[in-house]
């Protein structure tokens, strides 16, 4: 029954393929209309049979409108044949730096009686695919040898070789996973170069690739007029045309997929539905990674080196944690795939700034400000300095609304960014709606709020407002003043094939999270402020936790309790909550603290 679906499937595709290609056909044909019916007129007048003043004139009107459209059609073909289609950025695998992982795919590909890929390339990500790269400027695949024609011939099947097609790995899958696990969730992936070696299914994916190229193309700004009126022209007609393609193309992967999924069912089917279940693990660990671990250190311009062994060390504490992943880290005696490349350690780096470049739009290399960092240092080079920076910028946007520094003029330190300033402040009634005096004029900061303070009652709230409107705006000139998306240099641009066709424009290309909202940036800034009077004071560290981030540690203890009490403060105006759990916890709020 596993062969006739895989025929089933690969006919399915086929039959879309060739679809596709009769609408590429069809767009030949209506080009060279006007030319076939101008040869027939001047033939015709050439011959004595075609005359008259009526023919004369359709003679005049034909042929330069002939030339005309081979002229635009000669172009259009010119460009979507030469365009260059998006490539995948990936991190590429030279079959010298992992033999063994190579051999575990050819061999795989011979299991399932399909072409091996040419290539192997990891992507910061839990996914897997094939992707295509025989479209210019790599060229078309080469012609079948003899024995490949022989066989095809004889058993209607692609040859066993297969042009710059390239095996895509997710990179936490290589970390996470056994090697008999990636064996079996590759197992389908790799299928799928036996009907995507079909001559039309690979001719029809050429053509639709190089259609969504010419749309991009055309769709490229900052043109003279008449280069924009020729751009907007070709992107017309090759919009047209993917409309007329899509239902075809779609249902055409779908029958590759199809055809693929079935011919995998025949290998390591049963360890197949325990792998499925560590894809989805593996891509929880990943998401919490990479949200609340790497995400604080890319926004302050360092990079996690080794995000990839994070991902086991969030897994691992994730079994920990959660009964329903009991059993999970028996696992961990086994082999774990990574051991298939030669140098590990220099993989996981290069995947990780390629996952702040696709995820956060950091720069190309390392530089002053772009720094990689081990996660022994984490805590001090990352958790520390953020929550010092934070707390630095609270106490910048509290000078500009005109916030004294301590309320006891006669008190020691009376000058220093203390943690009760905060709360002070937080906390304090709202003059303005205790008596009828008038409102003095605003601050830069509070005019922002003005419009939020009227809908919200209560003086700690309108506070919290305007402090966390003021620290948006400080945020945004920070941001400004300090861009993260820098160019490569000019002789790193053609490196890699990976590298060569990625507009780094475009960065990022999948942010992780939308801007954090004003309330939410003061709840983390007065945060940071606690856990630095905590460390100053109460001798607290920095952590960090795999799971969630940046953690203060208090006597060797996760805090796991102080947001509510930061919220209740910011939200309501109360600050008993959290001056409970000060004294608790030994913080002392009038101390001043260590900034950056």
């Amino acid at each position: 029954m596993t062969g006739i679906g895989v025929e089933v499937g690969a006919q399915a595709a086929r039959s879309r393929a060739l679809a596709v290609l009769r609408i590429r056909g069809r767009a030949l044909a209506v080009a060279l209309l006007p030319a076939a019916v101008a040869v027939i007129l001047l033939a015709g007048g050439s011959t004595g049979h075609l005359v008259g003043r009526g023919w004369d004139l359709a003679r005049w009107i034909v042929t330069p409108v002939a030339v005309l459209v081979l002229l635009a059609a000669g172009v259009i073909a010119l460009v979507v044949a030469r365009a260059r289609p998006a490539v995948s950025p990936t991190v590429p695998i030279a079959e010298e730096s992992a033999p063994d992982l190579y051999r575990l795919v050819r061999d795989l590909a011979d299991r399932l009686d399909v072409p091996a890929p040419s290539a192997i390339a990891l992507t910061p990500d839990c996914d897997s695919w094939l992707e295509d790269r025989t479209h210019p400027p790599h060229g078309p695949p080469p012609p079948p040898d003899g024995h490949d024609r022989d066989e095809m011939a004889t058993l209607g099947r692609p040859p066993r070789r297969t042009a710059a097609t390239v095996l895509v790995i997710g990179s936490p899958f290589l970390w996470w996973m056994r090697v008999g696990e990636l064996r079996a969730v590759l197992a389908p992936v790799v299928a799928g170069t036996g009907p995507s070696a079909h001559p039309d299914i690979a001719a029809a994916r050429r053509f639709v690739r190089g259609l969504d190229a010419a749309v991009a193309v055309a769709s490229t700004p900052g043109r003279c007029p008449l280069s924009r009126v020729v751009c907007a022209g070709i992107g017309w007609v090759a919009r047209l045309l993917l409309r007329g393609c899509r239902e075809h193309a779609t249902l055409m992967e779908r029958g590759v997929a199809a055809a693929a999924a079935e011919r995998a069912q025949a290998v390591d089917y049963g360890l197949r539905i325990v792998a499925q279940e560590q894809v989805g693990l593996a891509y929880a660990g990943w998401d919490r990674l990479l949200t609340r671990v790497a995400l604080p250190a890319w926004r302050m311009g360092r990079w996690p080196s080794r995000l990839d062994a994070g991902v086991v060390a969030a897994l691992t504490e994730l079994s920990r944690r959660d009964r329903l992943a009991e059993g999970f880290t028996s696992r961990l005696g086994e082999r774990p795939a990574c051991d298939l490349l030669e140098e590990p350690g220099l993989v996981d780096e290069a995947a990780s700034l390629l996952a702040a470049r696709l995820f956060h739009g950091g720069p190309a290399e390392p530089g002053p400000d772009w720094a990689p960092v081990d996660w022994q240092e984490y805590p001090d080079e990352v958790v520390d300095r953020k929550w010092r920076t934070d707390a630095a910028r609270l106490h910048r946007v509290l000078d500009t609304l005109g916030v004294r520094r301590c309320a006891d003029r006669t008190a020691p330190h009376r000058d220093g960014p203390t943690l009760a300033r905060v709360l002070d402040h937080l906390a304090a009634p709202d003059p303005t709606r205790a008596t009828s005096t008038p409102k003095p004029p605003p601050q830069p900061y509070e005019a922002m709020a003005a419009e939020g303070d009227e809908e919200t009652p209560g003086g700690g709230t309108e506070r919290s407002m305007a402090l966390a409107s003021g620290l948006t705006a400080e945020l945004a000139r920070e941001e400004a003043d300090t861009p993260t998306v820098r160019k490569p240099p000019a002789g790193t641009a053609g490196q890699g094939p990976d590298m060569a066709l990625w507009d780094d424009g475009a960065l990022p290309l999948f942010p992780l999270q939308p801007p954090r909202t004003p309330r939410e940036l003061l709840a983390d800034h007065v945060t940071a402020m606690v856990c630095c009077a905590a460390m100053d004071t109460a001798g607290a560290i920095p952590g960090l936790d795999w799971l969630d981030g940046p953690s203060l540690l208090i006597g060797g203890e996760r805090t796991t309790d102080l947001t509510p009490r930061v919220l209740s403060l910011i939200e309501d105006g109360n600050p008993a909550p959290l001056r409970t759990w000060l004294v608790k916890c030994g913080i002392r709020p009038e101390k001043p603290v260590r900034l950056v």
